[in-house]
C-alpha cells in the first residue's frame, strides 16, 4: 500500500513498517475454494444486507462450509462487505430501573410478551403492527399488520395462537391503552394467564420484544417501501418465517429461534440438557428447574394434569436478567379489577 500510494521505495516502506524484505516476495497461496467462498460471501451480503461475518460463517457452516470464524472474517473485510456498525449501548446512571426479582422465562410458552409498532405506507397511511415474541426462544409467534388494532383484536389474536400452542404462563406489555383494557384482563383471567405490566416510561424492561422490534425495524421496515396494506402484510409475514427458521440469534448460540424450539422440546421430551460448546452460556439442570406461577385473580387452575413440569434447559441470554440471590417474580395485578361485561354462571 505504502508502495502504490504514496511511491514509497521497498526497502523504505519495509523500514517504515518493520518488515523483512523477503515478506514482499512471497506469493500467496490461495486455497481453491477461495474465490467460490467470496462469491458466496458477496451474494451474502447482497441477500442480507444488515447481516454481519458472525452470521455468513453461521450459514455457511450451516451448508456445509469448512470454513472457521476468522477466516470468513478476512474475507469478509478483503471485500469490503458491509459490517453492521454497533450501536453505542444505553447507560443507567443511579439506581438500576428494572428490579432484581424480575420475572424470567424459564420455559417455552412461560412468558409471552407484547408490543406495538407503528410504520407506514406509500400513500402516507399508518400500519400498525402488533408484535407477540416467547421470550424463552425467542421466536416471533406472530406480527399481526393491520390499519389500527385494538384490544378486541389483540384478544383475537392471543385466542388464535392459544388454539394452537396453548395458554402462557404469563403475558409481558407496557401500559398502552389496548393492553390496560378490560378485554384483554378479562382474557387474561379466564385464561389463568398472570399479566406482568412494566414500569410507564420504562421500555427496556420489556427488552425481548424491543429487541426484535429493532431487527424488523432495522432488517425490513426501514428499507422496504409498501405501496398498500396486502403487501406489508405479505412481507411482514415472509420476514417473521424467515427470521424464526433461519435467522441465527446469537443469544441462542446462532441457532434460529424455531429450530432451538424444537431441539429444546425434543431434549425435554427425552429428559436431556441442549449443550453447548460455549461454557459462558450457563444451562440449568432438569432436577435444578423451578417454575413461577403466578397470584392473585391470575393464579392457573391447580387441579391435577393441568401442568406438568417439562425438563428445563435455561439458555441466559447475554443481556437478559436472570433472578438473583434465589428471588422470587414480581407481577403487577389489579385486586379491583371488574368485568367489562356480564358472564352467564
Amino acid at each position: 500500500m505504502l508502495q502504490d500510494r504514496k511511491g514509497l521505495s521497498e526497502r523504505r516502506a519495509c523500514q517504515i513498517v518493520g518488515q523483512h524484505r523477503s515478506t514482499q516476495r512471497r506469493e500467496p497461496c490461495a486455497a481453491q475454494d477461495d474465490a467460490g467462498l467470496r462469491a458466496r460471501l458477496r451474494r451474502f451480503s447482497r441477500d442480507r444486507p444488515r447481516w454481519g461475518y458472525r452470521r455468513a460463517h453461521s450459514q455457511l457452516r450451516d451448508e456445509g462450509w469448512q470454513v472457521n470464524r476468522k477466516r470468513v472474517q478476512r474475507l469478509w473485510r478483503e471485500e469490503g462487505l458491509r459490517v453492521p456498525v454497533r450501536r453505542r449501548k444505553r447507560y443507567r446512571l443511579g439506581e438500576s430501573t428494572v428490579p432484581a426479582k424480575r420475572l424470567a422465562a424459564q420455559r417455552p410458552n412461560h412468558v409471552w410478551a407484547l408490543d406495538f409498532q407503528f410504520d407506514q405506507t406509500a400513500d402516507g397511511r399508518i400500519l400498525k403492527l402488533l408484535h407477540i415474541v416467547d421470550e424463552f426462544t425467542r421466536e416471533a409467534l406472530d406480527v399481526l399488520c393491520e390499519r389500527r388494532i385494538d384490544a378486541d383484536r389483540t384478544v383475537g389474536r392471543l385466542e388464535r395462537l392459544v388454539a394452537d400452542r396453548g395458554a402462557p404462563a404469563h403475558l409481558r406489555c407496557d401500559n398502552g391503552p389496548e393492553l390496560t383494557a378490560n378485554a384483554l384482563r378479562d382474557w387474561c383471567r379466564f385464561s389463568s394467564t398472570g399479566s406482568a405490566y412494566i414500569e410507564p416510561g420504562s421500555p427496556w424492561q420489556n427488552p425481548y420484544v424491543e429487541s426484535f422490534g429493532s431487527r424488523i425495524r432495522d432488517e425490513l421496515l426501514a428499507v422496504e417501501q409498501f405501496t398498500c396494506l396486502i403487501e406489508a402484510q405479505v412481507m411482514v409475514e415472509d420476514w417473521r418465517e424467515d427470521y424464526n427458521e433461519r435467522r441465527p440469534h446469537s443469544a441462542l448460540q446462532m441457532m434460529a429461534p424455531a429450530k432451538f424450539a424444537r431441539a429444546w422440546r425434543q431434549a425435554a421430551a427425552e429428559g436431556k440438557v441442549i449443550a453447548f460448546s460455549d461454557p459462558a452460556k450457563a444451562l440449568r439442570s432438569p432436577e435444578n428447574a423451578s417454575f413461577s406461577r403466578p397470584s392473585g385473580e391470575n393464579r392457573p387452575d391447580s387441579s391435577p394434569g393441568h401442568h406438568q413440569d417439562a425438563p428445563a434447559a435455561l439458555l441466559r441470554s447475554p443481556y437478559g436478567l436472570p433472578l438473583q440471590h434465589g428471588g422470587t417474580p414480581t407481577l403487577h395485578e389489579d385486586s379491583i379489577h371488574q368485568l367489562s361485561q356480564q358472564v352467564d354462571r
